[in-house]
């Protein structure tokens, strides 16, 4: 039997919070494009199935899917910039801390 990842199951109250409010923008996004569930799918090559569950936020969607749809949306610049290390002061401060 294959072991189920518990992250997707119960993902942290923050990440789970996160996922729900970008699917919620998503759909937003969606809807105010009057671009239906079936054509955003087809256009970005999946299902509607991946569609829906991306504007659910379930964490067992690909984040290619989460990316599609903001690219298709003209909303992946942000996307782009996350994590970036430049901007990552924390882990800039530690970095300069290291003997």
């Amino acid at each position: 039997m294959v072991a189920q990842n518990k992250l997707l199951k119960v993902p942290p109250y923050p990440v789970e919070e996160a996922l729900k409010g970008l699917g919620e923008n998503l759909r937003t996004a969606r809807v105010r494009r009057r671009i239906t569930i079936a054509d955003a799918a087809k256009r970005i090559g999946t299902g509607p199935r991946a569609v829906m569950a991306a504007e659910k936020g379930k964490g067992s969607t690909g984040i290619v899917v989460f990316a599609a749809l903001l690219w298709l949306y003209d909303l992946l610049r942000p996307f782009e910039e996350l994590a970036d290390p430049a901007k990552d002061r924390e882990g800039l401060s530690l970095e300069l801390t290291k003997t």
